[in-house]
């Protein structure tokens, strides 16, 4: 029972094997991955999987939990210290159930809120029709201009004078630019609305202050854990203890969010995640963290013009954060964002497909190409490297059908991974 996986498993083994040499060989460009630390990874495979702890620390419905109490209440605590915030649930299992939680704890069933459009950058659960937000509730979606592609708060404060909404949702997935959460906050305050924030990209760039920190402008603010934080897959939900828009007052906010979480949505927490989460947090206390942050920044930044001085046209002409989205229709590829994402990733390029604004394909056959700096940063590439990916980029999307020119950007991709070796010494590895 006890013995290792790569004898009593050899499939599962084999697959995980590959994987590490496929992540090592090529340039992970999806901005919604990164590469934990070892020690995350020792703290996730450890013996707090076994456990079972439904509850909160000091009221668990199950005894045995007192070194469970311990790492959440680590966890919690990090986590306030980082982002400056009052609250803190960590339990969430990933960023989706966070925020359906966040739903569940301000609205009833059909009331309206608003929510970024997904082919702008926003989430699926931030109103798409095919999600639960888009489902369970009324989403009256807000826009980027159509020239500059960029948010203007006037514009969205005049719809959501004519809305009302109960709540309006902050925040991206694919929009490359800097959020003014405070403008959100103005535009809440003035119509009596929840301002929820949505930071599951940015939450690195947020907490280290080279983007501005939604925590102080907003009623409740969810990350994931596995983006820019580098830490495990998963989520947390952050808010402010008192509810400044209930006028009973019998629940706090703390305590509507808390009861959403667990029982409302969830059972028992996963405490394994929850430990690796604790060593995240503590990572990205120190020092060295927002140096990290700094150059994920810098090299977005090189990248972007990398990619734009090889003739490809990005959203928004460049970026302020850790992602920018390459506009296909230039290039004649209207609707060929899956062709030229496949191209890519046999050139071990790995990116996602993604609308435009105002996409004129369809989110199964999209415009765009999402891509992030993230993980490579954490593999210690910098602007050098960001010049050479966008040279190998472009020659893939200009070139997509041709097999030659997309092995000859494999071979200088492979060139440049070998100066930046992942999880160096690891066993499984060899």
């Amino acid at each position: 029972m006890m013995d290792d996986i790569s004898k009593t498993d050899a499939e599962i083994f084999d697959a995980i094997k590959k994987e590490g040499i496929r992540i090592r060989n090529g340039v992970e460009l999806i901005p919604s991955e990164n590469f934990v630390s070892k020690a995350v990874l020792q703290a996730y495979a450890t013996f707090f999987t076994n456990k079972y702890s439904e509850g909160y620390p000091g009221k668990r419905y199950y005894g045995g939990n007192q070194y469970v109490d311990v790492v959440e209440n680590l966890a919690i605590e990090r986590a306030k210290k980082l982002f400056g915030a009052e609250h803190v649930n960590v339990q969430p299992y990933s960023g989706s159930p966070a925020n359906q939680a966040v739903f569940f704890a301000l609205l009833n069933v059909n009331d309206t809120f608003m929510g970024f459009d997904l082919n702008a950058g926003g989430h699926l659960t931030h109103g798409s029709p095919v999600n639960f937000s888009g489902k369970l509730y009324k989403c009256v979606p807000y826009n980027v201009d159509k020239k500059t592609e960029l948010l203007d708060y006037d514009v969205i404060m005049k719809q959501a004078k004519e809305a009302k909404p109960k709540m309006i949702l902050s925040g991206l997935t694919a929009y490359p630019r800097k959020i003014d959460f405070k403008a959100f906050r103005e535009i809440c305050d003035e119509i009596g609305a929840y301002h929820f924030a949505d930071i599951a990209h940015i939450a690195g760039l947020c907490a280290t202050g080279l983007h501005q920190n939604p925590v102080p402008y907003c009623d409740v603010v969810t990350t994931t854990t596995h983006k820019t934080l580098r830490g495990p897959r998963g989520a947390m939900i952050m808010c402010k203890i008192e509810d400044r828009l209930d006028k009973e007052g019998k629940k706090t906010l703390a305590q509507k969010i808390d009861s959403a979480v667990f029982p409302g949505l969830q059972g028992g927490p996963h405490d394994h995640v929850n430990a690796a989460k604790a060593v995240a947090f503590k990572e990205a206390l120190q020092p060295d963290y927002k140096e990290y942050c700094k150059q994920i920044v810098k090299n977005a930044k090189a990248l972007a013009s990398s990619l734009m001085n090889n003739g490809l046209e990005l959203v928004t002409n460049g970026t302020d954060n850790h992602l920018m989205v390459i506009k296909l229709v230039n290039k004649g590829l209207t609707g060929k964002g899956k062709e030229v994402q496949n191209a890519l990733g046999e050139a071990e390029i790995y990116v996602n497909k993604n609308t435009i604004p105002y996409e004129p394909g369809s989110p199964f056959n999209p415009s765009g190409i999402r891509l992030g700096t993230p993980a490579i940063t954490t593999r210690g590439m910098k602007e050098s490297e960001m010049k050479v990916i966008g040279e190998c980029i472009a020659k893939v999307i200009d070139n997509y059908e041709d097999k030659s020119v997309i092995e000859k950007a494999k071979k200088d991709i492979l060139e440049l991974c070998k100066e930046f070796p992942l999880y160096p010494g690891m066993e499984i590895l060899r």
